[in-house]
């Protein structure tokens, strides 16, 4: 499941890039709960949880359904 999170990160990682952000995969887990971390200018940004869960969460469900929820830590 890590291997797969981390394949779709890198695609989602160049749109957060382009506004001086990134993510970092903390964690994976087998029941579907994906913990990451906001770098740069995503931490502290007002939009930072919908960015999670309106772009990398979405995009993680659906490229891997078996995902159930992002979380940033």
């Amino acid at each position: 499941m890590k291997k797969r999170v981390m394949e779709v990160l890198e695609k989602v990682r160049p749109i957060l890039q382009r506004d001086g952000g990134n993510v970092k995969l903390i964690s994976a887990s087998e029941e579907g709960i994906v913990k990451v971390e906001l770098q740069g200018a995503c931490v502290g940004c007002p939009g930072a949880k919908m960015t999670l869960k309106m772009l990398i969460e979405r995009i993680l469900k659906e490229e891997i359904p078996e995902v159930k929820e992002v979380i940033g830590v």
